[in-house]
């Protein structure tokens, strides 16, 4: 839609050929329904690829600002939570319904119900064929299909086969800001806690990314903003059949040390209680739980039973809780893709060196940002340089 609208604003004339029955159905469900439009906090630091120089070059071309000012001049009011931007209402339905009036505003054609099954290059046209008998031929053609993240929503993989048919390599694709599966047995008792922790993910012994924030627990294993930041990495090193494990500190706030000291007082201070009494309120309960059976340390054990070691046993475990990585949640659920479109066959204005009048734009991409607007920013950049490159070529 963004690359249709710029295009259109350059005087070209523009078709978008949709296979759902309705455009704008996958920004419904962005920020929790909330649309994160962006975020102030905009640099290619914040983006993985295999060719950053692609990215932080893009970003210059079609700016943070530049987003803003668009869907300012749109009628869009804006709200800055922190740095994350949403529109001012908060409901990701507007943002939808904003795009479709301005490309009839801007008189862009959209066909619904479009299946395409493949492009191709026949006497200076590209013809797009459609899973029936249909085609459309074009000067130009913009290919923004999607990844493979929710399929239901439109984005099943078939950019990936179209651009594959024409000579595009692939960068391997894998689900990126997902859910983590665990090996461990124990999660269904944990599941549904939520509790502040820094997470550090392990890659065959060696620490390869840390992130802090609010972790989610669930009956397969570790979910949230930190795990989704760095989950594409662990993808990658499943992939390669690699170790991969996540360190967790429950308690990021105070060093190991100012714990057991806590916990020492505490105990000095503490009369008859039993062990489950004395975890209480240090995190959440079925985590303590957790903790202490993980230390063998009986629920009802009484306090002047337990031995030194358990204590600091269940201390360690608060600071230092190992979990290993088995998975990721699939691509039905996973909100964005890893991987894509190799970028070193694009050129800086999104079209294919291979075939000139070939564009791409988006998720398809081998470009994918971390939680918090930067894949709908990428969406708005890639999209406006592809359209307007397009329109004006």
């Amino acid at each position: 839609m963004f690359a249709a609208i710029q295009a259109a604003k350059e005087g070209a004339d523009v078709t978008i050929l949709e296979s759902g029955e309705r455009l704008g159905k996958k920004i419904l469900s962005t920020g929790n329904g909330k649309c994160n439009l962006t975020n102030l906090f905009m640099d290619e630091s914040c983006y993985y690829s295999e060719n950053k120089p692609f990215v932080a070059d893009a970003l210059k071309r079609f700016t943070l600002e530049d987003t803003l000012q668009a869907f300012r001049s749109f009628g869009l009011m804006l709200r800055d939570r922190n740095g994350y931007v949403y529109p001012l209402c908060e409901q990701a339905t507007v943002v939808s319904d904003i795009l479709r009036l301005m490309l009839k505003e801007y008189g862009v054609k959209v066909i619904t119900g479009f299946k395409a099954s493949g492009v191709e290059k026949k006497g200076g046209l590209f013809r797009v064929n459609g899973e029936g008998k249909q085609s459309f031929s074009f000067e130009r053609v913009i290919l923004c299909t999607g990844g493979r993240a929710v399929p239901k929503t439109g984005s099943d993989g078939s950019g990936y086969t179209i651009a594959k048919s024409l000579g595009h390599g692939l960068v391997p694709v894998v689900p990126a800001l997902a859910l983590l599966i665990c090996g461990e047995a124990y999660f269904k008792g944990v599941s549904g806690v939520r509790t502040y922790a820094k997470l550090d993910l392990i890659i065959d012994g060696k620490q390869a990314s840390t992130e802090i924030g609010e972790l989610q627990l669930t009956d397969s294993g570790i979910s949230g903003i930190p795990v989704f930041q760095f989950s594409r990495i662990a993808a990658y090193a499943l992939r390669g059949r690699q170790e991969v494990k996540v360190r967790i500190d429950a308690m990021p706030d105070i060093s190991a040390d100012e714990l057991y000291e806590l916990v020492r007082v505490h105990r000095l201070l503490t009369g008859s209680c039993t062990a489950e009494e004395f975890f209480t309120g240090m995190l959440n309960k079925k985590l303590m739980l957790l903790f202490m059976k993980l230390a063998d340390v009986k629920p009802s054990q009484e306090l002047s039973e337990l031995k030194e070691h358990q204590i600091l046993r269940v201390c360690a475990l608060c600071k230092c809780w190992e979990v290993t990585i088995t998975g990721t949640n699939s691509f039905d659920a996973a909100q964005v893709c890893a991987g894509g479109v190799d970028t070193t066959m694009v050129s800086e204005n999104m079209e294919s060196k291979l075939l000139p009048g070939l564009y791409f734009a988006g998720e398809l991409l081998d470009v994918d940002g971390k939680c918090g607007g930067y894949n709908l920013q990428w969406a708005w950049t890639s999209g406006a340089i592809a359209g307007r490159s397009a329109a004006r070529r």
